[in-house]
């Protein structure tokens, strides 16, 4: 019989011990709940102009999220007859009297410690739409676009001015006599290049020299160095470094020459004038680490114009006589090289040469130059020419040769 009645109050404490713990149990959840939807609220709200965020629970949450501390108002308010204690403040005494060994800190700790962070006041209904403020974006400066379009062109070039001064008593042991040489040189170059293929080359040259010479009673200055000259390439790349190339060659002088004491004339002014235009291949150079650069052009077709204005001077330019022009057609080959030795010691040469498998007129000039400063310095020329087309020399035959030492001012760019 009193089995018969204890086992239903057994019973039905257990069913009343259940139900408190999932009341329990559902209450944490509904807290952890609104303290997650509370937190994703003002997630949001860094994102939009206005959000609606629920009011917090009443219960504190920041004492979970620190180091468990021994707070003083939740003794006082458990053991208080007119306090009760909130959500917050039940967990906390229960983890004081179950889990001492949590608790690390006491709130004199804290209150030495500070506020990490002043606290802000906050006014109003915490229902209310909070509306935030984005951050206002920076106003776009207006721009003004340009459009660049490519420079393929490449200018440069370089213009020295020698002078030499040679003085001598007439008494010298040596014989001689004293005179004055000065020489200019200018170089422009002007180069195309599309990067697609198409190149044009343009080097123009211009010397001019005059030296004093007391010897001759008929001019007191004769021309040492005359030479205006252009060179004109049009390629087309065909590979890395060949180019299907046209190439351009014409050559004249300034000024009238003269041999000494005589007023017979030399040449002249378009007396010669040289026009080769010959259709081959370049190959662009560029050897020992880039200081050794230049161009070789091999054309087996070339077509060449020789021209003297004055007929006197016909013969002695290889033309027939008392005609002022000769064509003729045959194969050329230019070498251009500019080698760098050091930085201050360069040599630059150029070497012509022209058949028709008749007649041959060949020439290499080769320039030493030894720079001491950015504007001081001494250049060797050495000039050797053939050429079988003119009268035959007794003692040289048909070979010519040229050669000159100068200081002076002397600047690339």
């Amino acid at each position: 019989m009193l089995l018969l009645v204890l086992f239903p109050l057994a019973a039905l404490g257990q069913g009343r011990s259940r139900s408190l713990k999932i009341k329990k149990a559902t209450q944490e959840e509904k807290w952890q709940k609104k303290f997650t939807d509370s937190l994703s609220a003002y997630r949001d709200s860094i994102y939009s102009d206005s959000v609606r965020v629920e009011p917090l629970p009443e219960m504190e949450t920041a004492p979970f999220f620190l180091p468990m501390t021994f707070y003083k108002g939740v003794a006082h308010n458990a053991f208080s007859l007119d306090k009760r204690l909130s959500d917050s403040d039940r967990k906390l005494l229960n983890i004081y009297l179950n889990h001492p060994e949590l608790v690390k800190n006491t709130q004199e700790h804290l209150d030495a410690a500070g506020p990490a962070i002043a606290p802000k006041t906050v006014t109003g209904n915490p229902s209310a739409i909070i509306k935030k403020s984005a951050p206002k974006e920076p106003e776009a400066m207006p721009l003004d676009v340009v459009v660049l379009k490519p420079n393929f062109w490449d200018f440069g070039g370089d213009y020295y001015l020698q002078f030499l001064q040679n003085y001598l008593t007439d008494n010298w042991y040596q014989g001689g006599e004293s005179n004055y040489s000065l020489m200019g040189s200018v170089k422009l170059v002007a180069n195309y290049n599309n990067k697609q293929k198409v190149r044009w080359d343009n080097t123009l040259e211009m010397k001019y020299g005059l030296q004093t010479t007391r010897s001759d009673t008929v001019h007191r200055t004769r021309p040492t160095e005359d030479l205006i000259r252009y060179t004109g390439k049009l390629g087309l790349q065909a590979t890395k470094r060949w180019y299907y190339t046209f190439q351009l060659i014409a050559q004249t002088q300034w000024a009238r020459h003269f041999n000494t004491n005589s007023s017979k004339v030399t040449s002249d002014f378009f007396s010669p004038f040289n026009l080769n235009l010959s259709i081959g291949m370049d190959y662009n150079v560029s050897w020992l680490k880039n200081r050794l650069t230049g161009s070789i052009h091999l054309a087996p077709l070339a077509y060449n114009f020789k021209y003297s204005g004055r007929l006197a001077l016909s013969k002695r330019n290889g033309i027939d006589e008392g005609k002022h022009s000769l064509n003729d057609f045959g194969s050329q080959t230019t070498i251009n090289l500019n080698w760098k030795f050091a930085d201050n010691i360069s040599w630059s040469t150029r070497l012509y040469w022209y058949t028709t498998y008749e007649r041959t007129e060949a020439e290499w000039e080769n320039t030493f130059s030894f720079q001491f400063n950015r504007y001081l310095a001494t250049k060797v020329f050495l000039y050797p020419r053939f050429d079988d087309g003119v009268s035959r020399d007794d003692k040289l035959g048909y070979w010519m040769f040229k050669e000159f030492v100068s200081v002076g001012f002397s600047y690339s760019f």
